[in-house]
Order: structure tokens, then C-alpha cells, then sequence
């Protein structure tokens, strides 16, 4: 059991969630990490020798923030910082020990070494299109999942009453341009 800190005792009574936590604690219930997990665990680090490695689950949802956000890895340690629902996703605490920008951009470069990157990104999208939404590369500042009927632009000029919720992106620039 970890000591809650001031920032988290505050946090958690505030009263309104905001759109990413919103969003984060959907994807969390949509995509099936373990399976994700034991993809990427032949090739992680098992920490013989070293420092020992940050969990294999922090890194992976620390990743995938990464790409539904569109952070380069040092904005991602700020933001891992700064933002108390990131790091909940993330399942880190100010109390622990937070990567560091050099230890994401590893776990990128793992990835892509052993070919997961890609994979992985395509498996995500596999589980959310399951659920009627897509996730694509972009600049992505803001990102809500919301319900909304399906499109007309068809061959039959009809609603799908299959599809039933979409991945709502607001392209407000990136976030350098924004700092």
C-alpha cells in the first residue's frame, strides 16, 4: 500500500472527470493488456544485471499514450509529471519513480527492433474497431470516444445500426506549436 501524496488527496475530490480521463478509463476497459503484454515480454528485459526495469504494463500504457496523445518522449515524462490521470493510466504515483524520457524512447526503440511497433498499433486498433471506433497516427490533443449514429455516406444513403460510438479527434496542432 503506497501513502497517498497531497496532489493525489486533492485529485481525487475534485468532482468533474475530465474528456482524457473519460477517454483513458474507456480504453483501459477496451483493450486486453495482458494479450498485449505477453507479446512484448520475450523480448523485455528481465533486470539480471542493472538497474532494474520499470514494469512491463507501465511501459506499454505509458506507450500507448504516447500514440494517442502524438508525445515525443520528453514531453511524455513532463506530462507523466504534471498530469494526475495520465499517471494513474500509466499505474505510477509521484511517491514512485517516474520513467525518464531515455527509458521511453528505449522501450520505443524496442519495439521497433523486434517489429512491434506497428504490430502493436494494428492489434490496438483490431480491439477498438470491435467497439466501432478507430484510432489513427495524428496530431491528437484531445480525444474523446462519443456516441454518435453512423454516417449516411453509403451506398444505401442509410444509418449502420451497428456502429456505435466514434473516436471524436479535435486537431488543434501540436503540442509544440501550443507551448
Amino acid at each position: 500500500m503506497h501513502q497517498v501524496t497531497f496532489a493525489e488527496a486533492e485529485y481525487n475530490l475534485k468532482r468533474r472527470k475530465t474528456r482524457r480521463e473519460k477517454f483513458l478509463s474507456q480504453i483501459n476497459i477496451l483493450i486486453p493488456w495482458q494479450r498485449l503484454e505477453a507479446r512484448i515480454a520475450p523480448c523485455y528485459p528481465r533486470g539480471k544485471r542493472g538497474r532494474q526495469p520499470y514494469p512491463l504494463r507501465v511501459m506499454l500504457r505509458v506507450h500507448c499514450m504516447q500514440l494517442f496523445y502524438n508525445l515525443s518522449d520528453p514531453v511524455m515524462e513532463d506530462a507523466l509529471y504534471e498530469i494526475e490521470s495520465m499517471r494513474n493510466f500509466a499505474e505510477l504515483t509521484l511517491n514512485g519513480p517516474i520513467p525518464d524520457e531515455t527509458t521511453i524512447l528505449n522501450f520505443r526503440q524496442l519495439l521497433g527492433s523486434n517489429q512491434l511497433g506497428t504490430t502493436l498499433f494494428e492489434e490496438i486498433n483490431q480491439y477498438l474497431v470491435e467497439d466501432c471506433m478507430v484510432l489513427r497516427e495524428g496530431t491528437i490533443v484531445d480525444a474523446t470516444i462519443i456516441s454518435a449514429p453512423s454516417s449516411t455516406k453509403n451506398i444505401k444513403k442509410k444509418r449502420d445500426p451497428e456502429k456505435k460510438a466514434i473516436l471524436d479527434t479535435h486537431q488543434v496542432g501540436s503540442l509544440a506549436e501550443q507551448q
